[in-house]
């Protein structure tokens, strides 16, 4: 590597919402050699991680930027995260995962600024893009999905296994009218994005944007009560056309798991995604629009749920995830 030998390759694995970023990361994880250190930022839109939860137990450190785009306030919260990862984890390899719905122009200028030009180096970046989303004219009129394919140097098709023929051809015939061309272009299923993809240094930095990060997000503290006092928590944010809820809930509290497939299968929903203890055991909800993917989880200490849409009412959102609670601990509350 030139420069400075002991730098941290550094990728960034872009996407809009519901591209499989997470799904993909996890795959790459498990191609890491025996005896290297890796990490993870992870950047979510709401205001209370899902994504660690579900990288967590890789074997790998994990550190979370909860509460929109991690490169606001001057990238002070994308810093601090950082700082945090590199000096416990002292990983031999990083992986950034933005938020689908923020731009990557400053945080590429963050980690190749003076701060941080020599302790990490911005190797070869990944965007994944969910060929059927290109047949959605607010998809392609996004600044920030534009942006995101703008930086990248591999360009992906995601869930291919999902589109058909026709889908394909489009990503691929649209992928290649990008300028500079992207150093690979290629088609996955499953999330398993090859680690040898990610080989080469990134050629596309971006330019500066200077108007783009004008987000609107809700001011939260930094300390979230204790769960024991507010068994019940929930959380909004909004920021870039989006409305995020969010909520934690202790693990006395379960939920009835027919109920909560059916909330979270709720097309006009962008995204529901959480791990949530039910009566039959710890479950993992990822939805794409109204598309619902179940997964066992680990049990862990709590229950995580995140909502994103352009049209959300947080009170009638609030009353139906406390719907979905099972009978017997509803009592709980």
């Amino acid at each position: 590597m030139a420069g400075n030998p002991t730098r941290i390759p550094t990728h960034l694995v872009l996407g809009f919402l519901g591209a499989g970023k997470t799904t993909a990361i996890l795959n790459l994880l498990k191609q890491k050699p025996e005896g290297e250190r890796w990490a993870v930022l992870v950047n979510e839109f709401g205001e209370v991680g899902i994504d660690g939860a579900f990288l967590s137990n890789q074997g790998v450190a994990v550190k979370e930027v909860p509460g929109g785009c991690m490169c606001c306030v001057s990238g002070l919260p994308m810093q601090i995260g950082l700082n945090s990862l590199i000096s416990f984890a002292r990983p031999d390899r990083l992986f950034i995962e933005p938020t689908g719905l923020g731009h990557p122009a400053q945080v590429i200028e963050t980690l190749t600024g003076e701060f941080y030009k020599d302790v990490v180096s911005l190797c070869t970046s990944v965007c994944l893009v969910d060929p059927r989303r290109l047949e959605d004219k607010r998809v392609l009129a996004s600044r920030q999905f534009h942006d995101q394919v703008a930086v990248a140097d591999v360009l992906v098709a995601s869930k291919t296994d999902l589109c058909t023929a026709h889908q394909l051809d489009q990503f691929d015939n649209w992928a290649n009218t990008w300028q500079p061309a992207k150093q690979r272009i290629g088609q996955i299923s499953g999330g398993e994005l090859p680690l040898d993809w990610l080989a080469g240094s990134s050629g596309n930095l971006p330019p500066h944007y200077p108007d783009s990060h004008h987000h609107h997000h809700r001011k939260t503290s930094a300390e979230k009560p204790s769960l024991e006092d507010e068994p019940w928590q929930s959380y909004f944010n909004q920021g870039e056309g989006y409305n995020s809820m969010g909520w934690r809930v202790h693990e006395d509290l379960m939920f009835d798991p027919i109920a909560l497939q059916s909330l979270a299968s709720n097309a006009e929903f962008e995204r529901f995604k959480g791990v949530a203890r039910t009566t039959e055991g710890w479950w993992m909800f990822n939805a794409v629009e109204g598309v619902l993917t179940l997964l066992d989880a680990e049990p862990t200490d709590e229950s995580r749920l995140e909502i994103i849409s352009q049209k959300l009412e947080p009170e009638q959102l609030d009353q139906q995830l406390r719907a979905a609670l099972a009978e017997p601990t509803k009592t709980k509350l």
